[in-house]
């Protein structure tokens, strides 16, 4: 169950003064009875129903259904004697926190049942006190057989959302070790022959050195060659390496603009000409932790990213028009400008954060001039 200060509800569709009426009122119905007897039997009810209501925060187990019994008893009494049925309202909250499926199903249908009872008894006996509150008992009872189930949906949906973004972690993961077995199978099928053939003509050259210098001569001529398509097989094979491009990283988010319900605009062309795959790859990685930040935390409903390339650097700004990034450091841990911060410091990029209404994010990257055109300048 969840900790005890949760008796002070929270997004359930209430506004706190309210729950702050239901705390206060029971003693109103209390009061208004003219019997001291009466008086301290409601007042022991009352202290009684929000122990057991902490204790069932606290408690595991069985613990909890004994504690709910209780609860659900107390509040069919002050139904009953004082014409005060708002503690079912507590209850259904409470239920609805209940994770285990069977336990939740049958306290929510005996305390559905219970207060259905209990207010048929009121209306048959025509209670005064019970009728003059019907319109809110009729909204209470909506409240009862709707609020439980409303919570007990988010908590699962919320649990799920943590499962999947565990899962998501996981697949990364394992993704990220797949690539660097592959990575690894490739420079030992690559280099490792070719090393090892290395050694052994430089060796055999050594030995040769003195005895025979033209055979010396050759087999230096061979690790010299062999070395030559080691470096090219190398090169070939880091180009072939899997990178995401800026182009193909936009279409994901815009498909994660979309399914959050926020207006995707682009300015720029995602088709980078002076940049490399390294640069690139970390630079798709901070648009899409900016633009997640943006979905997660920013309100937004438009967000705008702006490429403004130039021979000197390339300079992307996430704009949104949200309520902004709580806080003054650029590190500032809910938003993980850190971890953005940390993988631009690889390829020599800036990272800044500017306030205008939402919040700018401007990510700047070296531009690579091409060796064709930097020949073409001499």
């Amino acid at each position: 169950m969840q900790k005890w200060h949760h008796i002070f509800h929270k997004s359930t569709g209430l506004s706190p003064y309210v729950w702050v009426i239901f705390y206060i009122l029971p003693f109103y119905f209390i009061f208004r009875s003219s019997s001291m007897d009466r008086w301290v039997y409601g007042i022991l009810m009352i202290i009684v129903f929000f122990a057991c209501y902490v204790l069932a925060f606290k408690s595991t187990g069985w613990v909890v259904y004994f504690w709910t019994s209780v609860q659900i008893i107390v509040s069919i009494t002050m139904t009953l004697l004082f014409g005060y049925m708002y503690f079912a309202l507590f209850l259904a909250f409470f239920i609805g926190n209940i994770q285990k499926r069977v336990g939740f199903f049958t306290l929510y249908s005996i305390h559905l049942l219970t207060t259905i009872i209990a207010i048929n008894y009121e209306l048959i006996t025509r209670n005064p006190v019970f009728l003059s509150q019907l319109p809110f008992v009729l909204v209470s009872m909506i409240a009862v057989v709707l609020l439980p189930a409303t919570t007990y949906n988010r908590n699962n949906q919320d649990k799920l959302e943590v499962q999947l973004e565990d899962a998501n972690k996981r697949i990364s993961e394992l993704v990220i070790m797949e690539e660097r077995q592959r990575i690894s199978r490739d420079l030992h099928d690559t280099l490792g022959q070719k090393l090892s053939l290395i050694g052994l003509k430089s060796d055999l050259a050594g030995k040769l050195i003195n005895k025979n210098p033209a055979q010396a001569i050759v087999e230096i001529n061979d690790v010299r060659q062999t070395a030559r398509t080691a470096l090219k097989e190398v090169r070939e094979m880091i180009t072939q390496m899997r990178g995401i491009r800026l182009e193909d990283e936009l279409v994901r988010i815009r498909q994660l603009l979309q399914a959050a319900e926020i207006e995707f605009v682009l300015e720029g062309s995602p088709k980078l000409k002076n940049t490399s795959l390294i640069t690139e790859n970390v630079l798709s990685m901070c648009i899409k932790e900016a633009v997640t930040n943006v979905v997660k935390h920013s309100g937004a409903t438009v967000c705008k990213i702006i490429i403004e390339p130039s021979r000197v650097d390339l300079v992307v700004k996430i704009q949104d028009n949200g309520k902004g990034i709580e806080g003054t450091s650029l590190f500032y841990k809910g938003h993980g400008m850190q971890g953005i911060q940390e993988r631009l410091e690889f390829v020599n990029g800036l990272l800044d954060i500017v306030k205008d209404g939402g919040t700018t994010i401007v990510i700047k990257v070296p531009t690579v001039i091409q060796q064709t055109e930097r020949e073409a300048n001499h």
